[in-house]
């Protein structure tokens, strides 16, 4: 009976850890752009067109001009 004195407490901020870590990981944007690794894997390192998709992508993200034509294939 002692032990849950102890586990219950110990329980309790396990779970708040873990809900803090969440909201944290949330308002730091670790799950903004879920899609664009599972599809970089897809293309060839070495392709231009790939390449200038990627510096595009990473000057939309800072907040770049996004009236340019996008890359031809």
């Amino acid at each position: 009976m002692a032990a849950l004195y102890v586990m219950i407490p110990v329980a309790v901020i396990v779970v708040g850890l873990a809900i803090w870590l969440y909201f944290w990981a949330v308002n730091n944007g670790q799950y903004d752009d879920l899609d664009s690794p599972a599809h970089s894997i897809l293309f060839d390192d070495e392709d231009p067109a790939h390449k200038e998709g990627i510096q595009q992508a990473e000057v939309d993200s800072k907040g770049g001009s996004r009236d340019r034509e996008p890359p031809r294939v």
